[in-house]
């Protein structure tokens, strides 16, 4: 399974309390440029996305930021994607894992990194985490089969998807605080 995401995505599905992003927006649209740009860079790897992102704030609520993220992740050059490929956290298993898990992952791994050039990219907030091998498996197992071109549309898409993951939950405030 990838490593867990940089940030969590919380829970806030159907019977979760709502979550208010408005604070833990204010609070982001307040930090300097530099903490902006940094924080930005844990949810995309490439500096120039996270510098427009934080260029671009004060945003005036969660919806306009993920607009933003989008728009930004369209516009990504190729070596802005490979920059943020490069970025993204090696995958793993917990060390209690059955051997043969590992062996799986780490196989399915090589064999996707030798054909594309690049790490395996998946989001995977809409699974529960005992999904995730299974299907960071089959994931690879389906993509493999895609032509270069149509890999790089759909690694795209999956890196836009995990940084608005990881823009929730870096604007959602910590109930521990």
């Amino acid at each position: 399974m990838p490593a867990q995401p940089r940030h969590p995505v919380p829970a806030d599905g159907p019977g979760a309390p709502p979550v208010d992003h408005a604070v833990g927006l204010a609070h982001f649209n307040s930090l300097p440029f530099a903490a902006a740009e940094a924080a930005f860079l844990e949810c995309c790897g490439s500096l120039r996305w996270a510098h427009r992102m934080a260029a671009h704030r004060p945003y005036p609520d969660l919806g306009a930021l993920l607009a933003a993220s989008d728009e930004a992740g369209y516009d990504l050059a190729p070596r802005d994607i490979a920059e943020a490929l490069a970025s993204e956290p090696a995958p793993c298993l917990h060390h209690d894992a059955p051997r043969a898990a590992h062996l799986a992952l780490r196989a399915a791994h090589a064999a996707y990194e030798s054909r594309f050039g690049h790490a395996f990219v998946i989001c995977l907030d809409a699974f529960h985490p005992s999904q995730h091998v299974d299907q960071v498996l089959a994931g690879i197992r389906v993509r493999l089969a895609h032509d270069p071109d149509e890999e790089r549309a759909v690694t795209a898409e999956e890196l836009r998807r995990l940084a608005r993951s990881r823009i929730v939950e870096l604007v959602t405030p910590d109930p521990l605080r």
